[in-house]
């Protein structure tokens, strides 16, 4: 595994340090399939349909999703 560096404001930065590292291991997940070989001919909103589809499959349903960025904000 390879670590990079990714530009956020101050607020998101803080918010990924103190976060648990099972929300930490969730972003990682969120960010590979944004840059997976797979998406990276779609547009956004593919690749965002996409990874909610995945989610729901997975279990993570939009309310679940909603509880999560309100803990989040």
């Amino acid at each position: 595994m390879e670590t990079i560096n990714i530009k956020v404001d101050q607020e998101i930065a803080k918010a990924y340090r103190e976060s648990d590292s099972k929300k930490q291991e969730q972003i990682s997940t969120i960010i590979k399939l944004f840059l997976n070989k797979d998406f990276s001919q779609k547009s956004l909103s593919e690749v965002m349909e996409e990874i909610a589809d995945q989610a729901e499959k997975r279990g993570l349903t939009p309310e679940i999703l909603e509880n999560i960025l309100n803990d989040e904000l």
